[in-house]
This record gives structure tokens, sequence and C-alpha cells, in this order.
């Protein structure tokens, strides 16, 4: 499913304007992707927690010459799906 078709899910759904599902995908997102860069975790009972996980710095190889390089650590996000999302998914 792409954006799109979320924000005509979101307006058939909801009674509303594509334009206004539109503004309130994108405000959720965005307020998700604030809490993420702040730390937090942002949990939708039901449906998953988005967090933020840490990557350790660790040693990889460049495929192509076979040299060994560093990887640095990182942060990366997280999805763990709640148990309602899973038994749907079933």
């Amino acid at each position: 499913m792409t954006k799109a078709e979320l924000i005509d899910k979101i307006a058939t759904g909801a009674g509303i304007s594509k334009a206004v599902a539109s503004k309130c995908l994108d405000a959720m997102i965005d307020s998700v992707k604030g809490a993420l860069k702040k730390g937090q975790k942002v949990t939708l009972v039901g449906f998953g927690t988005f967090s933020v996980s840490k990557r350790k710095a660790r040693k990889g190889r460049n495929p192509r010459t076979g040299e060994e390089i560093k990887i640095p650590a990182t942060k990366v996000p997280k999805f763990t799906a709640g148990k309602s999302l899973k038994d749907a998914v079933k």
C-alpha cells in the first residue's frame, strides 16, 4: 500500500476530504519522527511501538577489495508490532 492509497483509505473511513486526511497523516508521521529524534518511544496500543535502537560500532569488509573497514555506531528506528496487529496478520 502506498501513501496515496493510505490517504484514500483514511479519507473514506473517516468521512473527510483527501486533503485533510493527507495533513493528518503527515502530522502523525512528523510527530513520530520528532519523538524518535528526541529518543522517546511512541506506543500505539494494539498497533505497536516505535523506538530508537543503538547499533554498536563494528568491523566490516569492503566486498570489492576485501579491505577491513570500521562501521561507526549509529541509531536506527525500530518498530515492534503489538499483539492485536500480530493476531490480525495471522
